[in-house]
């Protein structure tokens, strides 16, 4: 199966422009995707160019990774209301030491094959640019009305817009088409990849080749990911799905694709996965026998985990889930980390406690009760037990006269409680 054609059956296909097939024919051939380093970490919205690298790559061709630091500086205004903020180059260096360390897990960057990825910085040739030659060697070449008829330009021009475009923003397709005759010329880059809404800034680069190199260039674009409700791809009320751990944890980034919709779930394993048509037909066709079951989402989000975090994480993840539905245990609880105890329970009311308390082995109606008032009353609390309605740590307890010490913190700091099927409440040690 060719590029295309792979790219084609998983629905990764917006656009392109003709030829490229027989180019890609022909031998290796390298390709660039650009990101903008904005944050220190990829969010899934980064997934889908990410993706068409790394079939890239499986198939042979030569994998670049253009980091904007210069970029960066500016801000595309494609898709975008207003502009973004500027970052300094001590922040777009760390962001982008981060990025690649990232991309590391979906790339070779260091084997000594011809088709090794590399990743290059647009700062590097930007630098020592000056104002008069970038608009002599490159503006030069690409008239206004070239420009104007961008529809990424036209949307902050139109009526509607009360924000408008500087300069700064005008001439991004500029910067971003000078990158990629830059490439060209060091790197013989022929194909540029991107998002749906790059279309206007790629085929500046390809213009920008054709008039200053005499030479023909390629683009091919994906589609912009949206959520079969309309919502947007990759955004929760907490904000971005992002693949730092830190930033978000593995079991929310497990939670967003297990939480898909089966018709997002269809057209998600093809895109974020390296499964096979036939593989993933069988899938579609066994999750449509017993939909409640949601194999398709399971499977999804198993894959999309293990390779962005790992298996160990993804199945403390699995355990973590499980909690909720009361499949767990307390041994369950205690291999949890802090992080994943609080992203699995949030929103949880929470009593805090001081450590000394704990240490002396407290009581359990006195610490309920009178220490913290996460019961009434301790009549309350004795007829909450006497009904089987009370765990500690996911353990039913069947006596109100219990100690509570050390050995029930978890992640030496918390202990769960829970009164009958969904009443859940958390006792913070400090």
């Amino acid at each position: 199966m060719s590029f295309l054609d792979e790219l084609k059956w998983r629905g990764m296909i917006h656009n392109f422009v003709p030829g490229i097939e027989e180019e890609l024919e022909k031998g290796m051939v390298s390709a660039y995707v650009g990101i903008d380093p904005t944050a220190d970490s990829l969010h899934i919205g980064h997934l889908v160019s990410i993706m068409m690298l790394k079939h890239f790559q499986v198939m042979g061709h030569k994998p670049l990774v253009l980091v904007g630091g210069a970029t960066g500086m500016i801000g595309d205004p494609s898709g975008k209301s207003q502009e973004r903020n500027l970052l300094d180059e001590e922040t777009l260096a760390h962001n982008q030491k981060c990025i690649k360390a990232q991309l590391s897990k979906f790339m070779d960057f260091e084997s000594d094959q011809a088709n090794a990825a590399e990743m290059v910085n647009n700062y590097d040739w930007m630098k020592n640019f000056s104002f008069l030659e970038f608009i002599r060697d490159v503006g030069k070449h690409i008239t206004v009305n070239y420009m104007m008829s961008k529809d990424s330009v036209k949307k902050r021009l139109g009526a509607d817009s009360k924000v408008g475009m500087s300069f700064t923003e005008f001439t991004y397709q500029l910067v971003q088409g000078n990158d990629f005759l830059e490439l060209n010329k060091s790197k013989n880059c022929i194909l540029q990849m991107g998002g749906s809404d790059q279309w206007g800034n790629i085929t500046t680069g390809i213009e920008l080749i054709r008039r200053k190199e005499q030479k023909n260039a390629w683009a091919i674009t994906c589609p912009l990911i949206t959520k079969a409700d309309g919502g947007k791809f990759g955004k929760t009320e907490s904000g971005n799905i992002w693949l730092d751990s830190k930033r978000t944890s593995p079991y929310k980034f497990y939670q967003f694709w297990l939480n898909t919709s089966d018709s997002d779930a269809e057209r998600y394993i093809k895109i974020f996965t390296l499964l096979g048509e036939k593989e993933i037909s069988e899938l579609v066709e066994e999750h449509n026998q017993a939909p409640h079951q949601r194999k398709l989402q399971q499977r999804l989000a198993e894959e999309v985990t293990v390779m962005i975090h790992s298996r160990e994480e993804y199945e403390m993840a699995v355990e973590a889930s499980n909690i909720l539905f009361g499949k767990s245990t307390s041994e369950t609880l205690h291999k949890l980390d802090e992080e994943t105890f609080l992203s699995v329970f949030e929103g949880v009311p929470t009593f805090r406690v001081e450590r000394k308390i704990i240490e002396k082995k407290a009581n359990l109606l006195d610490l309920l009760c009178v220490e913290t008032n996460m019961f009434p009353s301790k009549g309350d609390l004795r007829r909450s037990v006497k009904g089987n309605a009370i765990s500690i740590n996911k353990e039913k307890i069947q006596s109100d006269d219990i100690e509570i010490t050390e050995g029930h913190l978890i992640a030496d700091k918390y202990v769960l409680f829970q009164k009958g099927k969904k009443n859940y409440y958390i006792l913070v040690v400090e």
